[in-house]
């Protein structure tokens, strides 16, 4: 009992001093997004939603509201041009965050362009920033590297990209990604790497064909494989080349590029992004 009593002004002393030390604030983060058709917010939204973020979109001064084509080539002359659209001053007192999600959709190879605009007008360095995208066929790559051009000392960090029509899978996927990146706390699974590739089997082959047979942006043939097992079913990574089209029979052979196909139990095969 003599020891026990002895002990217990020690423990008030530690629960006391552990009381007063300074806890570590959670991170403040910010979603920042631009989005034409709807597709890009519904991902802000559920990561907003996850973070408890405050959200805000970027509101070119003059819209990209025509159909596909009027929007296609007003890009066009905007690219040609090198001129960037107009767009609203950004709301959000940035200095107040350490975590900026970043979103937009893919256009011609990088994010659209509102989000080079916005890029121009704001100061990002210190920041961490989380790229996130929605896309055709392409992912984040090519648009990660613009991103590292217009804002140097940031800290860009992984990022998550899903295609537009596979919109419904981004709650799990954004599930597994924000966990893996540490920003909300629970177990993930953490896919093996893939294993050396092998050429394709004619199963193989049909699968392939399968996933990107309805795309008209794709018109390859599978040469390579490999594949590991995800949650959803197994994942394939297929090294491919393009192949002359009708309106273009002398084309020259493309360089290989990468397709990543999703096999989901009891479901059809769908490609989930390509990489060139």
């Amino acid at each position: 009992m003599k020891e026990i009593k002895w002990m217990l002004p020690l423990l008030a002393v530690l629960v006391a001093a552990a009381a007063c030390a300074p806890k570590q604030e959670a991170q403040k983060v910010l979603v920042l997004y631009y989005s034409q058709s709807n597709t890009t917010q519904k991902v802000a939204r559920e990561i907003g939603r996850r973070l408890g973020a405050d959200l805000e979109a970027v509101v070119p001064v003059i819209p990209y509201d025509g159909t596909y084509q009027e929007t296609i080539d007003r890009c066009l002359q905007e690219r040609e041009s090198g001129i960037l659209p107009e767009v609203k001053p950004v709301q959000a007192y940035l200095a107040a965050y350490d975590v900026i999600f970043l979103g937009y959709p893919i256009w011609f190879g990088t994010c659209a362009l509102p989000i080079l605009s916005v890029l121009d007008q704001i100061d990002l360095r210190g920041k961490k920033v989380v790229p996130f995208c929605t896309f055709g066929s392409g992912g984040l790559a090519a648009s990660v590297k613009d991103l590292a051009k217009k804002q140097p000392e940031a800290e860009i960090l992984p990022g998550y990209g899903v295609r537009s029509a596979r919109i419904s899978a981004a709650p799990a996927e954004l599930d597994r990604f924000l966990k893996a990146g540490g920003f909300v706390e629970g177990d993930f699974f953490q896919p093996e790497p893939f294993p050396a590739t092998h050429p394709v089997s004619e199963a193989e082959a049909a699968l392939f064909d399968e996933a990107v047979g309805n795309y008209p942006m794709i018109h390859a043939r599978a040469t390579d494989v490999t594949s590991r097992k995800v949650p959803e079913g197994t994942e394939y990574l297929f090294t491919a080349m393009d192949l002359p089209r009708d309106d273009n029979p002398q084309e020259k052979p493309s360089i290989p590029f990468q397709i990543f196909v999703l096999a989901a139990e009891g479901q059809a095969p769908v490609f989930t992004q390509v990489v060139r």
